[in-house]
């Protein structure tokens, strides 16, 4: 049964939005049901969900808490219709991440395999008030695209202005192309500064999958706040599904949910597309990869 705010439409998006105006009326009106019209863009007009063809956060069993090899994903992506994924397993200053010679030997992955993509990334930590990350410079070029974002084995939280000042360094360095879950409640953070940061930076916000279901109970707050905030300042979002194992590759309900209520701007969301987050990070100096044209 259809519930109010569950929307998962793959119509355009001026009838998303104004399908979303009209739930807000109703809602507003206080009645129980909304009509059939207003109904039918909020279901999947050609019989099925809303799609988004990339993932940028995933791990393997090189970050040992994961279940999955890279071979493991394949299937489940070309199953789900995923065209590109990032491998982006822990920075080395976690407890059980790899070795920084695992990312230094990611170029020795095929870029694509029975057309699937694959990123070489990285989630790497931040890891003081400087925004310092845990990963070499002078291994950067072996990567695609770096994400960062605080984890309590290597930035213990403490307090919001704390946070706030760690992510906006980390931000303005130059080095990190997307900042993983800022929506965690552990690290509070001023979302107006860090999306103000992020927007004037060029550099992506998460919203994370798996923050909603199991790893970051107490998100959904945060999240939507910084997806509004993202929307009013021009900041660009990614989705990440933050699979541990391979079977959750590409799940973004919750993420769709968020900026489907939130009229969130569809250009603006990296995984939309392939090309739209490889235009994006070659906008911040990576570099180009032309066996990713095709995709």
């Amino acid at each position: 049964m259809y519930r109010r705010g569950q929307y998962a439409s793959q119509s355009p998006s001026d009838y998303v939005s104004f399908a979303v105006f009209c739930d807000k009326v109703w809602q507003a009106l206080a009645w129980p049901k909304l009509p059939l019209f207003v109904m039918l863009p909020l279901q999947n007009m050609r019989g099925e969900k809303m799609k988004y063809p990339v993932d940028t956060h995933t791990h393997t069993i090189a970050s040992t808490h994961a279940y999955s090899t890279i071979h493991d994903y394949l299937p489940i992506a070309r199953a789900k219709g995923i065209k590109l994924f990032a491998t982006t397993d822990h920075g080395p200053e976690m407890a059980d991440a790899p070795h920084v010679w695992h990312f230094a030997n990611l170029p020795i992955l095929p870029r694509v395999v029975d057309g699937v993509g694959i990123l070489r990334g990285i989630e790497a930590n931040i890891k003081n008030l400087e925004g310092e990350i845990d990963f070499p410079e002078r291994y950067e070029s072996r990567l695609d695209m770096i994400m960062a974002g605080f984890h309590e084995q290597v930035f213990p939280p403490c307090d919001q202005a704390t946070h706030t000042q760690a992510m906006i360094n980390a931000i303005k360095s130059g080095r990190v192309d997307m900042i993983s879950h800022p929506g965690n409640p552990a690290f509070p953070i001023d979302i107006q500064a860090v999306v103000k940061a992020a927007a004037d930076y060029r550099v992506a916000l998460e919203i994370n999958n798996s923050s909603f279901i199991h790893s970051r109970p107490g998100s959904e707050g945060n999240c939507r706040a910084i997806v509004e905030a993202a929307r009013d300042l021009g900041a660009y979002l990614t989705f990440g599904s933050d699979s541990h194992v391979a079977f959750t590759l590409g799940d973004f309900d919750h993420c769709h949910r968020l900026v489907t209520e939130a009229g969130f701007p569809q250009e603006r969301i990296l995984v939309r597309s392939p090309r739209a987050l490889l235009d994006f990070l070659e906008s911040r100096g990576r570099a180009h990869i032309p066996e990713f044209v095709d995709l």
